[in-house]
C-alpha cells in the first residue's frame, strides 16, 4: 500500500524534477506482410500496423489523464524491413518506408522504427537493398527511424557494412542538408541490438518477438539528480550508489505501472520496461549534471568515465526488482544533443570525441547525437562506427553510433534540431585518415570470449 508520504514524493518527481515515462512502444510483426510486388508489400504493411496500433495514442493519453504520469512518446517498431520485404523484386525499399511514414501519421505516433536490417556477419540482396534505400528514405519520410547491426560478440564485425555505413551517413546528411542533415538523427548503426529496445531511433521488433507487444521506456535523470543534490558532497561512493539505487526503483515501478496497464488495455502482451535515464534538452533534466553532482567540475573531465560506471551499474540495480521483466538498453544514456549538461559540456571544449568513446564503455549506448563537421569524410565515419562496434563486441554488450556530419558546419557552430533531439555542438574529429584501414573490407573475426558453447 502506498503511503501518503510515498504519494507526495512521486507528484514532486513529476511537476519538480522532469520524471516521466518517456516511450510506450509498440512492436508489431511484419513477417506475414511479404510479397513479391514491393506496394503490394507495403500497403499490407499500411493495414496491419494501422490495425494494430489504432489505440495506441487514445491509451497512452488516457492512462496519463487517470494516473497523472507524463508519458512523453507513443512509438511503434516493426519487423526489420530488410527481413519483411526480403521477398519483393525490386531495387528500392523507399516505398515501404513511405508506408510506414503514414502509418505513423494515421496512428498519431512520434516515430517509428524498423527500417533495418541486421548484417553482423553478412548481408542478403534485402538487406543491401534497404541500406541503399536508407538516405531517400529518411529524406522523404517525417517519422520513420532507421538501424543497422554491423556487429555481434558472436560473429565479429561487418567491415564491409561499417564502410557502405559511412558512407550511407554521408549521403543521409547531404540529402536533408536543408534541415542541418536531420536525416541523421533518425538513423543509428549498432553492435550487438537488442530485438525489444523501445527507444528511438534504433528501436525494431525482433524476430524472436510476439506478433505484438508493449515494450515501456522510463526516464528520469532529473530525480536521480535531485536525490543526489539532497545527499550532499561529502557522502562516501557507497552511499551515492545507494541513493541512486533506491531512485531507480521509484521511477521503474512507476513504468511497470504504466506497461502492465497498457498491456490490459490494448489486450496486447506485456514485454519489457527498459531503465534507461533519457535526458533532455531542459534544464534539470541532464545525465551530465548527475556526474557532476558526484563531484566532478565539468562533464567530461577527469573521473567522468568512473561517475558514469558507478551510475549505470546502480541504475540497472535499482531498477532490476521493480520490474518482473527487464530489458532492452537499460542504463545511461548519453546523446550529446539531447542533454543540456553534454550540450555545455561540448561547448567549452572540456567534452571530447575520445572521452565520449571511453565513455560509452561503461554507459548504455554509445556515440549518440553527436554532429561532427558537414566535411568529415565517408572513411573517418566508417572508422569512428569500427571503434564503437569493437568496445560493443569486446565488452559482450550493446553500442551505437549516431552521428550527424552537419553540411556547411565547422567546429564551433551548432546544429539545431529542436524537441527532444535539442542542440548539437559541432565536435571536431581527428584529421589524420582511416581510409586505408577502411578499404581493406572483410571482417574482423568474434573475440575467444564469443565461444561459450
Amino acid at each position: 500500500m502506498l503511503t501518503q508520504n510515498e504519494m507526495l514524493q512521486t507528484l514532486n518527481m513529476i511537476d519538480n524534477q522532469h520524471l516521466d515515462v518517456r516511450t510506450i512502444t509498440m512492436g508489431i510483426s511484419i513477417r506475414d506482410c511479404a510479397s513479391e510486388d514491393v506496394q503490394t508489400c507495403a500497403d499490407k504493411i499500411y493495414e496491419k500496423v494501422t490495425r494494430q496500433a489504432e489505440h495506441l495514442v487514445k491509451t497512452g493519453e488516457s492512462i496519463e489523464k487517470e494516473y497523472g504520469i507524463p508519458i512523453v512518446n507513443k512509438r511503434i517498431s516493426v519487423t526489420p524491413v530488410a527481413i519483411a520485404a526480403d521477398s519483393c523484386k525490386t531495387d528500392s525499399y523507399v516505398p515501404i518506408a513511405k508506408a510506414l511514414d503514414r502509418a505513423a501519421h494515421t496512428c498519431g505516433v512520434n516515430f517509428v522504427g524498423g527500417f533495418s536490417a541486421l548484417v553482423q556477419k553478412g548481408c542478403t540482396k534485402g538487406d543491401l537493398v534497404l541500406i541503399n534505400s536508407i538516405p531517400q528514405a529518411l529524406a522523404e519520410t517525417e517519422l520513420v527511424c532507421s538501424s543497422v547491426n554491423v556487429g555481434s560478440t558472436r560473429a565479429g564485425i561487418n567491415m564491409d557494412a561499417v564502410q557502405r555505413m559511412g558512407q550511407i551517413i554521408k549521403e543521409t546528411a547531404e540529402l536533408t542538408k536543408d534541415r542541418g542533415g536531420f536525416g541523421c538523427a533518425k538513423l543509428v548503426v549498432f553492435a550487438n541490438a537488442v530485438e525489444d529496445n523501445p527507444f528511438m531511433a534504433g528501436a525494431f521488433h525482433g524476430v524472436s518477438e510476439p506478433e505484438c507487444v508493449i515494450n515501456v521506456g522510463v526516464s528520469g535523470p532529473g530525480v536521480v539528480y535531485h536525490a543526489l543534490k539532497e545527499l550532499g558532497p561529502n557522502a562516501p561512493f557507497d552511499q551515492v550508489a545507494e541513493t541512486i539505487k533506491k531512485t531507480a526503483f521509484k521511477v521503474t515501478r512507476m513504468g511497470q505501472l504504466v506497461a502492465q496497464e497498457a498491456s490490459r488495455r490494448l489486450n496486447v502482451p506485456f514485454g519489457i520496461v527498459d531503465l534507461s535515464l533519457a535526458p533532455t534538452p531542459a534544464v534539470g533534466d541532464s545525465v551530465a549534471r548527475i556526474l557532476e553532482a558526484m563531484g566532478l567540475e565539468t562533464c567530461g573531465t577527469h573521473g567522468t568515465t568512473a561517475a558514469l560506471a558507478l551510475l549505470n551499474d546502480a541504475v540497472k540495480k535499482g531498477g532490476v526488482m521493480a520490474s518482473g521483466h527487464v530489458g532492452g538498453l537499460s542504463g545511461a544514456f548519453i546523446p550529446v544533443s539531447e542533454d543540456e549538461g553534454m550540450i555545455a559540456a561540448a561547448q567549452s571544449g572540456v567534452l571530447q570525441l575520445d572521452k565520449l568513446e571511453a565513455m560509452t564503455c561503461v554507459c548504455s549506448v554509445g556515440l549518440d547525437m553527436i554532429a561532427v563537421p558537414g566535411d568529415t569524410t565517408a572513411e573517418t565515419l566508417s572508422a569512428i562506427i569500427a571503434d564503437e562496434a569493437a568496445i560493443g563486441m569486446v565488452n559482450n554488450k550493446t553500442t551505437a553510433v549516431r552521428l550527424i556530419p552537419a553540411p556547411g558546419k565547422v567546429v564551433g557552430d551548432t546544429v539545431e534540431f529542436g524537441g527532444l533531439l535539442g542542440t548539437a555542438p559541432v565536435m571536431p574529429v581527428h584529421g589524420e585518415s582511416s581510409a586505408e584501414f577502411i578499404a581493406r573490407g572483410g571482417r574482423i573475426p568474434a573475440p575467444l570470449h564469443s565461444l561459450r558453447n
